[in-house]
């Protein structure tokens, strides 16, 4: 099967096709977590479909935002407070920006 720069894949459909559909259906939420001695942890949640590639989509934003974290559980963890660049860096990935809700 093929890959768009996403990492979905497509079973017969054409890759356009078949990553608008994804992403349309979506409803992404990105909310702050506190974890142990304050430290702040940006969770993306929603990103639940299995034909986007979570790991591939947790290692772009990491390289963009300069920072660690993990896709596991079907959620990305980002080493700290990101809410503010989160919404533009995913919309540039093909997101739709109505589907993006920050959370306080």
């Amino acid at each position: 099967m093929e890959e768009d720069k996403l990492g979905i894949i497509c079973g017969g459909l054409p890759p356009e096709l078949c990553m608008e559909i994804a992403k349309e259906e979506l409803l992404i939420r990105v909310r702050i977590e506190r974890r142990k001695w304050g430290k702040e942890v940006t969770i993306i949640e929603g990103i639940n479909d299995p034909a986007i590639n979570l790991k591939k989509i947790a290692a772009k934003l990491k390289s963009r935002l300069a920072c660690g974290g993990t896709a596991k559980n079907g959620r990305i963890e980002l080493q700290g407070n990101h809410r503010d660049k989160i919404k533009e860096l995913l919309v540039e990935l093909g997101f739709p920006e109505e589907n993006i809700l920050i959370l306080a």
